[in-house]
């Protein structure tokens, strides 16, 4: 009898030690209210205040965590204000994560947009709506999306190979020269931009004045645009003998207001005018502009990581990014801002191999929907980033660990998916980088089985996807589409001198049509000394070929650019021998790449089986 009451008491104590290790659930509802207790039938409204709840069931009741904490969304819009803030607290363990997903069966979006309604018939084909108040401010914006398809802000072309080319460019004086008939329409207007094609970049410059000369008219710009713009020297604006001068063209003004799927927002009536296309209702359209630059932002501190949280099947939708419209925007490369940027003499003499250097510079880097900074083992699996103003998923600074599995990048105006430091802004962006602390060097990260499509449909540098200074990372399986410019970019600096990138995998990518704005590009492309690592199995094809590209013969599928070191290219298959090796330095092999590669590689590439459900998406 004593042996049978001891095993039914190691048997309740098992139960009860099995119910205690159960995930702890918390629940949210568009109809739910901060108020709630967060139960299923009681949900909370924001992921803000269930993420405090699960702070401090952590904090209070650690016992009833057990497995992990998961935050279940039920299906529907969590329109933003400001950023959701994760933090330290906020982390779990990898035996017990915080995870946020969707309910079963269902769709959550986090949304940085407002919608607009209220439209009526205006002048000609155009409606007009009141501008929306946003925290109680006049809102402005970018982008606009009319049943989810992004409408163009209003431009001058309709097909960027009518675009107009510049005369000449004139940097001492800060005056570009332009046709003047091209910029007719636009002499009065009071906010009109210029989007200028260079190289492998496109300047955002905001007009200051037109100065008509008989058939050429002077353009000057605002500042800091302005100096930025005609004192760096790299990318410049083309002036070339062979009628390749860089083209550009104009946006931003209501004179330009005159095709289907344009819109204009004049800030000064608070008014919004847009031109329907055909099938549209304006009575009962979905349209949303955008309100908040980043809707995630992870962060911890180099001591304090947040660590093991994992989102999954989230969609992260309608970001915003002004900077533009408030101080221009001069890339140097990848969507990296100039800070400031201009030409040295005489060039500046560079240890280890490296060529003189000819000019200095000084970076920013663009906003992101969902940002992580000081954070360790952080996922995102089957979620969608999709309609953001700028990039979509960037691991930012000191981030180890981490994977981006099956998700979905689609409709971004920036990089898709960023990873590591492009120079961090006290850092002259031609000197190696290797902080002595090698927690902010983010390392570690798994990005395989994406599809990337679509992006950087505004800022013609960017990619799908981008690593800076990194090291230990798999970029592997994913597959990327209708790209600006290259399809994966890897390492920084323009310097052969050893750094803390490292032992780097770019593996079984298929990449196609590529370039469909800029050239000096590649379907994978890389910069600085990075020992250890290595492209191989990847598949690219279908280059575009725009006819406003400034060197039309200059593109290439691999393309390992200055600097590159210590990288193995090896078993590409990619549908001609066009390959470029510019001012490498050592340790480079190159074997087996081009359409001789076996045809079991270029089966393999792209996304695995299990993944395939991301092109219906």
């Amino acid at each position: 009898m004593k042996y049978f009451f001891s095993i039914v008491f190691v048997l309740l104590t098992a139960c009860s030690i099995v119910a205690e290790a159960q995930t702890y659930e918390l629940w949210v509802s568009p109809s739910g209210s901060d108020e709630a207790s967060g139960t299923k039938d009681a949900p909370l409204k924001t992921l803000t205040m269930a993420l405090r709840q699960a702070r401090e069931m952590r904090r209070l009741h650690p016992e009833r965590v057990g497995e992990g904490i998961t935050i279940r969304l039920r299906g529907g819009d969590y329109p933003l204000y400001e950023s959701v803030f994760i933090r330290p607290e906020d982390s779990g363990t990898a035996q017990s994560p915080t995870v946020i997903c969707p309910a079963e069966g269902e769709q959550a979006v986090l949304s940085g947009g407002v919608n607009v309604s209220g439209w009526h018939k205006g002048k000609g084909h155009l409606w007009v709506t009141d501008v929306p108040l946003f925290n109680g401010r006049p809102l402005d914006f970018r982008q606009m999306w009319v049943n989810g398809v992004k409408a163009v802000r209003a431009r001058d072309v309709a097909d960027f190979e009518q675009m107009h080319r510049i005369i000449n460019n004139d940097p001492e004086h800060q005056v570009l020269w332009v046709p003047a008939k091209a910029v007719a329409k636009i002499r009065k207007a009071p906010f009109a931009e210029m989007v200028l094609h260079e190289m492998w970049c496109i300047a955002n410059l905001r007009i200051k004045s037109v100065e008509v000369h008989g058939d050429s008219a002077a353009v000057r710009f605002y500042e800091p645009e302005s100096r930025i713009q005609f004192e760096h020297p790299w990318p410049r604006p083309m002036v070339t003998t062979d009628g390749h001068n860089s083209a550009f063209y104009l946006t931003n003004a209501k004179e330009l207001l005159d095709a289907p799927g344009e819109w204009y927002h004049d800030i000064r009536s608070g008014k919004l005018l847009y031109y329907p296309r055909q099938g549209e209702r304006m009575e009962t359209a979905e349209v949303i502009v955008p309100a908040v630059e980043t809707l995630v932002r992870v962060e911890g501190t180099s001591d304090r990581p947040v660590h093991d949280v994992q989102f999954k099947n989230i969609a992260f939708r309608y970001s915003t990014w002004m900077r533009p419209s408030l101080e221009g925007h001069v890339p140097l490369q990848a969507g990296m801002f100039l800070l400031d940027g201009y030409r040295i003499n005489p060039k500046m003499k560079r240890s280890d191999g490296n060529h003189p250097l000819d000019n200095q510079g000084w970076l920013g880097r663009p906003a992101s929907a969902v940002q992580l900074s000081f954070a360790k083992d952080i996922d995102f699996t089957r979620c969608r980033f999709e309609h953001l103003a700028s990039t979509g998923l960037d691991y930012a600074c000191a981030v180890q660990g981490g994977k981006v599995e099956g998700c979905l990048f689609r409709d971004i105006g920036g990089n898709g998916l960023l990873v590591g430091s492009f120079s961090p802004t006290g850092l002259e962006t031609h000197l190696p980088y290797d902080p002595s602390d090698h927690r902010m060097v983010c390392s570690h990260q798994r990005i395989a089985n994406n599809y990337l499509t679509e992006v950087g449909n505004e800022d013609w540098g960017c990619l799908g996807i981008a690593a800076g200074y990194v090291s230990d990372i798999t970029i592997a399986h994913n597959e990327i589409s209708e790209v600006p410019y290259s399809g994966i970019s890897l390492g920084w600096g323009w310097t052969q001198t050893v750094n803390c990138m490292r032992n780097n995998v770019v593996h079984a990518n298929r990449i196609y049509h590529y370039a469909m704005h800029m050239y000096d590009v590649a379907g994978i492309y890389t910069l600085g000394a990075q020992p250890k690592s290595s492209v191989t199995e990847n598949v690219v094809y279908g280059i575009y070929k725009p006819g406003y590209a400034h060197d039309p013969e200059h593109w290439f599928y691999l393309y390992t650019d200055e600097g590159s070191s210590f990288i193995t290219v090896k078993d590409n298959w990619t549908e001609g021998e066009k390959f470029l090796k510019n001012a490498n330095g050592p340790g480079n092999e190159w074997s087996n790449n081009g359409p001789m590669v076996n045809d079991s590689i270029k089966g393999r590439a792209g996304l695995e089986p299990d993944f395939d459900y991301l092109k219906k998406w």
